[in-house]
């Protein structure tokens, strides 16, 4: 198939996730449509639960592999939109509708990629195509449950809406559950260590806590207090307050060495993170990808968005059409130029690395 006969394909495929819901940990019908997908297109693909994969024709083991990755399960859609957000909607150049941008405008350009490349014999990198599932909630049967069944990889190209720059570098997250307490009693009698107060002085300590170490692609560690609760009646004052405290760590600090900093420091009574999986992720500006890529007149930046770059341990790339501002937004939409343009560029990146 020519180039715009794989653009026209994969733009159609799009159609058809966005309107076929695939929540997080409820892709089966979106994996069963890439499954047709790869049967269409004779590819002899593999269905690993809802994570969906395949590696070129010629894979040779003696060459290294580069992963070709993105999502297929979406968020749920707010409340804001105004247009039905499972019906696939064409207007003035863009596509509207629930994952068009984030992340399946990627998703779509990528297979084509894949198909592009799937049968040819003088390939420098073996390439292996995981559209993957539980992206969106960093769910435990998603590309991280892949890596120990492909092939082993050496680098990755993620897609995600980058505008088809190169994201060089992307930053961790460890979330926190931390409690600050104090001495429950009846809200008519005196209390001098009512939790809600104290907590007073702890969020003023979040608000100006700044580590230490700033990135010269990532910036400075990010620190959020975005939940806080407390209470069960008018009348009692309660002995904890909950927080959760969101950080997303740049590449000079290791997650381990964030929760040994925060639990030294902070003022809570106890600050605890729910995982430590989700790791900074980049490839180095020298990697013949990024070179490639600043060849064809793409720039580089550092992302301060999460995307399954975290469960990798090789080098990843993030490249991928449309624009990260529109994900999870009402009335999400991509342009379907950006998706005409995001393939050709994907072409043109990996015939200057992949091709002899």
């Amino acid at each position: 198939m020519t180039i715009a006969e794989l653009t026209n394909d994969a733009i159609l495929l799009l159609k058809q996730l966005i309107e076929t819901k695939s929540f997080s940990s409820e892709e089966e019908q979106t994996a069963g449509l890439i499954e047709e997908w790869f049967k269409r297109h004779n590819v002899n693909y593999r269905r690993t639960k809802n994570n969906v994969w395949a590696i070129n024709k010629n894979f040779d083991a003696s060459k290294p592999t580069l992963l070709l990755n993105s999502h297929h399960d979406t968020v749920k859609p707010n409340s804001a939109y105004s247009k039905d957000p499972f019906k696939a909607i064409v207007d003035e150049g863009k596509l509207f509708g629930l994952g068009s941008n984030d992340a399946g405008g990627c998703l779509v350009s990528l297979l084509a990629v894949f198909i592009y490349f799937y049968n040819k014999t003088d390939l420098k990198y073996n390439l292996v195509i995981v559209a993957s599932a539980e992206e969106e909630s960093s769910g435990p049967n998603g590309l991280n449950s892949m890596l120990s069944i492909i092939p082993k990889v050496d680098v990755a190209i993620v897609g995600e809406p980058t505008l088809m720059n190169l994201a060089i570098a992307e930053k961790g997250l460890v979330v926190f559950d931390a409690k600050v307490t104090g001495t429950p009693s009846h809200a008519a009698h005196p209390n001098e260590n009512n939790c809600i107060y104290n907590t007073i002085e702890v969020l003023q300590w979040f608000k100006d806590f700044k580590f230490e170490k700033t990135s010269e692609v990532l910036g400075d560690v990010k620190l959020t207090v975005t939940q806080i609760k407390a209470g069960k009646q008018h009348n009692a004052v309660p002995a904890e307050v909950d927080l959760v405290i969101d950080v997303r760590v740049n590449d000079k600090y290791s997650n381990r060495e964030i929760v040994e900093i925060l639990q030294k420091k902070s003022p809570c009574s106890s600050i605890i993170p729910r995982s430590l999986r989700l790791n900074s992720s980049s490839i180095p500006a020298n990697h013949e990808l990024v070179k490639a890529g600043i060849a064809i007149g793409r720039s580089t930046y550092g992302s301060p968005t999460l995307s399954d770059q975290a469960v990798l341990t090789c080098p990843s790339l993030k490249l991928g059409p449309g624009d990260s501002t529109r994900s999870h937004s009402a009335d999400e939409f991509i342009y379907i130029n950006e998706i005409e343009e995001g393939i050709k560029i994907y072409i043109e990146l990996l015939n200057k690395v992949v091709t002899k």
